[in-house]
């Protein structure tokens, strides 16, 4: 059986915590700033835990990280 290999795009995208949950960014802060309030830009800012029906699914992609 070859070795898994580590889908990169999941890679750039996801990060593992200290206690094995998975960890991603929000998305919809790039651009069209604009008509977004504040507080709603300022909640994007921060890092969003994956629910556990998903992060099973991208553990399984960066296996080794």
């Amino acid at each position: 059986m070859p070795k898994m290999k580590t889908h990169r795009g999941a890679a750039k995208r996801f990060k593992k915590t200290g206690t094995g949950k998975i960890v991603s960014y929000h998305a919809f802060k790039s651009h069209i700033l604009e008509k977004k309030s504040q507080k709603r830009k300022r909640k994007l800012r921060k890092s969003n835990v994956m629910h556990t029906t998903d992060a099973k699914r991208i553990a399984r992609m960066i296996a080794y990280l």
